[in-house]
């Protein structure tokens, strides 16, 4: 579907934006708008990475902002994020994206339809920048639920079902801190332009504190995990501890036990009438003996 948010008549530059269009019509617009074969095909990609790219006389940028609506335990770029592709020059600004994204009349409210847009550059700016707000609020989110897994690993709570929910976490965060990554030469282009401004630089600033709080949470993640892992492992290391201490005490009472069981004939104190209880006493003093030199060891 064709959409005109802006003309040129009203505001000096036409915004057109296609949501979920088909082959007409983006060859509709292509040819209109004089647009390069291998931008449209890499804005066809639906899966295709952030970039930002200069043609002859327009640039192309492709941007990535979260989806609202992603499954519990996405752990893609496709399933968590939907694509927006951008046309632009100081004439137009054409937005192409698959998915109903709440996004493009969030930013037509604010600057379109409150006369607050003065420039295409001005326009790329705000759709950036509520993208990338997108991610602010899943991230704390995300934070909260790294706090959550943290707590249950060092609770010890061997219930919780922790290590599956913290590797889709772990996924997650990845995701988008690898969108934020790709998504840099975005923003450094746009600051730099001849047109930057305390919009862009306010962009930047935003951009590079999603960045921080992503790359945080990831070194958090991989923290935790490895936490997760040591304190299994010294937990597995206390049960075999705690085994070998047990197969130790027995092993005597059980040699000695196995010498009496065997079936020959001739065994003297088989028939000796203290026989039994000096066993048994001797069993008793090995145990005893064994107990405080594990104590002296400080094994116990």
């Amino acid at each position: 579907m064709i959409q005109i948010l802006a003309s040129k008549a009203d505001l000096g530059f036409d915004w057109v934006d296609l949501s979920a269009p088909t082959n007409e019509e983006i060859r509709q617009v292509a040819e209109q708008y004089a647009l390069h074969e291998a931008s449209i095909k890499d804005c066809m990609q639906p899966d295709h990475l952030p970039k930002y790219e200069l043609f002859e006389n327009y640039t192309f940028v492709i941007f990535r902002v979260l989806a609202s609506n992603y499954p519990h335990e996405a752990d893609t770029i496709q399933e968590l994020t939907n694509k927006i592709s951008i046309f632009f020059t100081s004439d137009y600004l054409i937005t192409v994206h698959r998915a109903e994204n709440d996004l493009i009349d969030l930013v037509k409210g604010k600057r379109i339809d409150s006369g607050k847009c003065d420039s295409t550059l001005h326009l790329l700016n705000s759709l950036i920048r509520e993208s990338i707000l997108t991610f602010e609020q899943p991230g704390i989110k995300l934070s909260e639920s790294l706090d959550y897994y943290e707590e249950r690993v060092f609770l010890r709570q061997r219930k919780s079902p922790i290590l599956r929910g913290l590797y889709f976490v772990k996924r997650k965060i990845d995701v988008i801190r690898k969108l934020m990554l790709l998504s840099y030469e975005i923003i450094d282009n746009i600051d730099l332009t001849a047109h930057s401004d305390v919009y862009t630089r306010d962009l930047r600033d935003l951009y590079i504190r999603t960045q921080t709080l992503f790359d945080n949470l990831s070194e958090n993640t991989a923290q935790l995990l490895s936490i997760y892992f040591s304190i299994a492992s010294q937990r597995t290391n206390e049960i075999m501890r705690v085994l070998t201490i047990f197969s130790v005490f027995f092993m005597p009472l059980t040699f000695i036990a196995g010498i009496y069981g065997m079936n020959f004939k001739f065994m003297p104190e088989l028939d000796w009438h203290y026989g039994y209880p000096a066993v048994m006493i001797i069993m008793g003093g090995i145990a005893t003996g064994i107990y405080f030199w594990f104590k002296r060891k400080g094994w116990l």
